[in-house]
C-alpha cells in the first residue's frame, strides 16, 4: 500500500483501511516488490521498506564493536580529480581494524598504525566487496539483521549480502555487473549514484582490463571525463540519485554505475540472480579464456597490472576450457528443465483466454517461438508502480547537482515530463534506433579512441582485447557457440 500523497520518504504512511492508526505498514507486499523488481527496466528507489530491519540501526562504530580486532582490507585512493579512473589495480591497500579506520577517519593525527602513511585530507579509504559470509563467519546470527525476503526473495538475508564501508570521497569506478540485478540498502551516510543505461554501452568505452569476472569497466572517469580522448561519451545519458539512509536502490541488469560516498558511509547490497545469467556465464567464460591467454603470453610473470585484486590468480588454459564447457552444459541443462514449463504453457493457452487476459498479451503468447519460451521472456504489462514509495531515478542535467540537494526535495514535479511521462523512461522506439546504430558507434568509438596520427599508432594487447572481448562481440560469439553446440547434439 502506497503512502498518502505528500508523505515524505521513509516517513510513516497514513492509516488506511485495515490498518491500525500509528502502525507503520510497508507500501509493497513481498510478492508485489518482487514483481516490480523483475519487470522494471530503470533504476528506482524503494522507501519505507526496511524501517524495521535491525541493520537499519547499524553504524560503522557499532560494526567495529561487533568485529572487534578483525583485520579488514581497505582500498586507499587519492582525493583528486583526474581524468583517469582509479582502478583497483592502481590503488594501495591497508589491513586494519574498523576501530583503526574510524580513528583515522576522524582526522586524528597519528604517527603509528596502519594508516600512518595516508594523510586523511588527501586520501580516502574503502572496505568494499566484503561478503558477510566471510566477514561474520563466527557471528552468523547477524545475517538475520538483513531481510531481503521483504522484497519477495524468501530466506534471503545477510548470507547473500555484501558490506561496504567508506570514508568521504571513497568510490568505485564506472562499471556494469555482468550477472543479475542489484538491491542496495543505504545504512549510514549518503552515496551518490551515476547510472547509464545498457543501450549507452558503446559511449562508455568498455574494457576488460583490469580483468574481473562479472565486471565490465569503463575507460572513463565519468565525473571528470576526457572528452578529447573519449568524444562519444557526450552522447551517454546520465541518471543520478543521492541515496539516503533507510532507502533501497534497485539497479536493473547491465546498468552502468559509478558510486561515490558524500559522507562516511555504510551500505549493504545483494545481487539477485536472473535467467539471463545462464548465457552470461558462457560469455564470461569466453572472456576469461581470451584475456588470460593473451595477457599471460604478453608477460607471464606480471599479473598485477591486468588482474583485478578481487581475482585470486590467473587460471590456466586447461582450467578455462573446463570452465567454458561447464557454462555451456549448464545452459543446456537449464533449457532442458524449461521444456516442462513450455508444454504446460501450450496446454494452458486456451485457459488463459478464459481468464480474461488482454488480447495483446494473448497474441504475444501465440506468436512466441520455442526460443522465446525457453528463455522465459513472457512478461505481462503492468501499470506504473511509481509513487511516493517507489521513486524513479531521473535523467540528469549536464550540471552535477549540489551535494545538499537530495532526490526527494521539491514537490515531485521534477519527476514528470512535459507530456506527463517520466523523463527517465526508456522509450522503445528510441532504444531500437540506438541499437540499430551500435555497429557504427563501435567503429567510430574505436577510431576516436586514439588521438595519435596513424603512423604513430601502436596497437597493444589491451587494444586488441577491447575489440575481442567487447560485450557486443562476446555476446555474438556465445550465441554462435551455443547454436553450434545445438546442431552437434
Amino acid at each position: 500500500m502506497a503512502a498518502a500523497p505528500g508523505a515524505t520518504p521513509d516517513s510513516a504512511p497514513a492509516a488506511g483501511a485495515g490498518e491500525v492508526e500509528g502502525e507503520r505498514v510497508k507500501p509493497f507486499t513481498p510478492e508485489k516488490a518482487k514483481e516490480i523488481i523483475m519487470s522494471l527496466q530503470q533504476p528506482a528507489v524503494f522507501c519505507n521498506m526496511a524501517f524495521d530491519w535491525p541493520a537499519h540501526h547499524w553504524t560503522a562504530k557499532h560494526l567495529s564493536e561487533v568485529l572487534h580486532d578483525k583485520q579488514i582490507r581497505f582500498r586507499m585512493g587519492m582525493k583528486r580529480t583526474d581524468t583517469v579512473p582509479q582502478f583497483e589495480t592502481t590503488c594501495a591497500y591497508v589491513e586494519a581494524t574498523l576501530e583503526e579506520f574510524l580513528t583515522w577517519n576522524c582526522n586524528q593525527s597519528t604517527i603509528s598504525g596502519p594508516f600512518r602513511d595516508y594523510d586523511h585530507s588527501k586520501f580516502w579509504a574503502y572496505a568494499d566487496y566484503k561478503y558477510f559470509i566471510s566477514l561474520f563467519d563466527d557471528k552468523t546470527d547477524i545475517f538475520q539483521d538483513v531481510i531481503w525476503s521483504d522484497f519477495g526473495f524468501p530466506g534471503r538475508n545477510g548470507r547473500e549480502s555484501t558490506l561496504w564501508i567508506g570514508s568521504m570521497g571513497a568510490h568505485t569506478p564506472c562499471h556494469l555487473d555482468s550477472y543479475g540485478c542489484n538491491l542496495v540498502f543505504q545504512v549510514q551516510g549518503r552515496k551518490r549514484w551515476h547510472l547509464f543505461p545498457p543501450e549507452d554501452t558503446p559511449f562508455l568505452y568498455p574494457t576488460r582490463i583490469p580483468y574481473e569476472e562479472s565486471s565490465v569497466f569503463s575507460k572513463i572517469n565519468v565525473v571528470n571525463p576526457d572528452l578529447q580522448r573519449f568524444p562519444q561519451f557526450c552522447k551517454a545519458r546520465r541518471y543520478m540519485v543521492t541515496l539516503k539512509p533507510g532507502q533501497v536502490l534497485f539497479v536493473p541488469r547491465h546498468w552502468w554505475h559509478y558510486v561515490e560516498s558524500i559522507d562516511p558511509t555504510v551500505s549493504i547490497n545483494s545481487w539477485i540472480e536472473l535467467e539471463e545469467d545462464h548465457q552470461t556465464r558462457v560469455e564470461e567464460a569466453i572472456t576469461r579464456m581470451l584475456v588470460c591467454a593473451l595477457k599471460t603470453a604478453e608477460d607471464p610473470h606480471n599479473t598485477r597490472a591486468w588482474l583485478n585484486p578481487t581475482e585470486v590468480e590467473k587460471t590456466s588454459h586447461e582450467v578455462n576450457c573446463h570452465y567454458l564447457n561447464r557454462a555451456v552444459s549448464a545452459l543446456f541443462d537449464y533449457r532442458t528443465s524449461k521444456v516442462v514449463e513450455i508444454q504446460a504453457l501450450r496446454t494452458n493457452r486456451d485457459d488463459m483466454k478464459k481468464e480474461g487476459l488482454n488480447v495483446h498479451h494473448h497474441m504475444e503468447v501465440e506468436q512466441m517461438d520455442d526460443q522465446d519460451l525457453l528463455l522465459g521472456t513472457i512478461k505481462q504489462e503492468a501499470a506504473s508502480p511509481f509513487g511516493p514509495d517507489l521513486v524513479p531515478v531521473i535523467l540528469s542535467s549536464e550540471e552535477l547537482p549540489s551535494e545538499r540537494r537530495g532526490i526527494f526535495e521539491g514537490d515531485g514535479k521534477d519527476f514528470v515530463g512535459k507530456d506527463g511521462e517520466h523523463p527517465g523512461k526508456l522509450h522503445c522506439t528510441k532504444r531500437q534506433r540506438m541499437m540499430s546504430k551500435n555497429e557504427d558507434v563501435v567503429a567510430e568509438q574505436t577510431a576516436s579512441d586514439s588521438s595519435m596520427a596513424p603512423s604513430q599508432t601502436f596497437i597493444s594487447t589491451d587494444d586488441l582485447l577491447d575489440c575481442l572481448v567487447n560485450p557486443q562481440v562476446t555476446r555474438i560469439v556465445a550465441q554462435l557457440l551455443i547454436k553450434g553446440r545445438s546442431l552437434w547434439s
